[in-house]
């Protein structure tokens, strides 16, 4: 077996948790509300600087990882987790929840978000990386999977707080396997990425400067092509329709209307199970169909799916409801792939930071789209505006997919000669 394989898999259990992590307010918020008197909005406060945080991070992080390597930045992520969901249990003001989750969870979840695994398939993998890639993202479904259906039923048979430990336990357990198998680059154990020519030159070990500045560096020279724009834009939309809204508000939504938390906790982590699917077969079409077209049919896909939710909900799970989350759930974050792909041929070396402010947009549409929602329920007593306003927006997000300079190496064109990278001071 290829060494490739097995930092895959290293890298695939750190993002199941990761994602398990991060989405572990969305079974909290009944719980916290009932104990402390929280409206929705001061919680969902909490989760949008989580949000933002774990998009913000990105960026930095995966410049972080070409100084200090994979193995460190990994493993100082869990044990910000840990700290952070552990100390929740002893807080007793709104904003300790935003210090805990909002702060500490955020930044150690935004330091194993997607641009994690840009980094892991750049760095690993020339042959299968768009299956990777999309086997990898899938992996965040997975975490759902495994952890919401768990944290539920814990939070309500035992507390809240029996959840939050559940958390501190399952990162620190992850710190060792990343510790000893997570290896930084091909070269570090005497090999070359998985499909790479044996000849072929090792990528440079530390790229001069800090981490911060190039990452800024990277910004700069990439904001001004038009096609970074179009990526950060749409994927903004794609955190808002996603991770801010369903991800957070489904579960006190579905509650609304009489439906168990558990058996909500369990449609979401459903919508995990069949993301699995979509993720990988978007990765499989990601190296065969221009990848502007898979996210134009993404995104409008899940606005018409969204516009339809609204009327779905009730105290039973109805078979419409599980059509619905089957659909979404192929649709979850099938836009992962082809958005990599589409920054590695833009921007070349610096495709993996490029696509971190992507992500970290991402992040603020998805923040922003939480505290809406929360401020929306508060004052209207539901939340219909918020799913049909997110449907909108995923039309808009249609539009700016296929606005998307084409670019050789993405799609297709990925199995031919590749010219030379484009910098990101290179129109777009």
């Amino acid at each position: 077996m290829h060494r490739a394989w097995i930092v895959a898999g290293v890298a695939g259990v750190a993002i199941i948790g990761a994602a398990g992590f991060r989405a572990t307010p969305g079974v909290l918020i009944t719980p916290l509300q009932e104990e402390f008197g929280w409206t929705r909005g001061t919680i969902s406060l909490a989760v949008s600087v989580n949000l933002v945080l774990f998009g913000l991070t990105a960026p930095f992080a995966a410049a972080l990882m070409d100084r200090l390597g994979m193995r460190r930045v990994v493993a100082g992520a869990l044990l910000l987790v840990a700290l952070g969901s552990g100390l929740t249990v002893f807080m007793t003001e709104s904003w300790q929840l935003v210090a805990c989750w909002g702060v500490l969870v955020g930044l150690g979840t935004g330091s194993m978000a997607l641009v994690f695994v840009a980094t892991v398939t750049e760095r690993w993998f020339v042959r299968h990386r768009g299956v990777v890639t999309g086997v990898l993202t899938a992996a965040g479904a997975a975490g759902q999977l495994v952890f919401l259906p768990l944290l539920a039923w814990i939070a309500e048979g035992t507390g809240w707080r029996a959840a939050a430990l559940v958390v501190t336990a399952a990162a620190l357990a992850v710190v060792p396997l990343v510790w000893f198998l997570l290896h930084d680059r091909p070269q570090d154990v005497g090999r070359t990425a998985l499909g790479a020519a044996p000849d072929a030159a090792p990528a440079p070990a530390r790229p001069a400067g800090g981490a911060a500045r190039r990452a800024l560096t990277v910004l700069t020279g990439a904001a001004r092509t038009r096609s970074f724009w179009f990526l950060a834009g749409g994927f903004a939309i794609c955190g808002a329709s996603t991770n801010g809204l369903v991800g957070t508000h489904f579960i006190p939504a579905a509650h609304d209307h009489g439906m168990a938390e558990t058996a909500a906790a369990g449609l979401l982590a459903l919508v995990g199970l069949f993301d699995i699917v979509g993720t990988v077969l978007s990765g499989w079409l990601s190296d065969r169909v221009d990848p502007r077209i898979l996210l134009a049919a993404y995104y409008g896909l899940r606005g018409l799916s969204l516009l339809v939710l609204p009327s779905l909900f009730s105290a039973t799970t109805e078979p419409s409801m599980l059509i619905f989350i089957i659909f979404y759930g192929l649709d979850w974050v099938a836009t992962v792939p082809p958005t990599v792909a589409l920054c590695r041929a833009a921007y070349g070396a610096d495709g993996a930071v490029v696509f971190g402010w992507v992500f970290a947009s991402h992040q603020v549409g998805a923040a922003f789209a939480a505290v809406a929602a929360g401020v929306t329920r508060d004052h209207l007593g539901h939340y219909d505006a918020a799913w049909y306003g997110a449907g909108l927006l995923c039309g808009l997000a249609t539009v700016m997919s296929l606005l998307v300079a084409r670019h050789r190496g993405a799609g297709p064109d990925a199995a031919r000669p590749a010219p030379v990278a484009a910098g990101p001071g290179r129109p777009a």
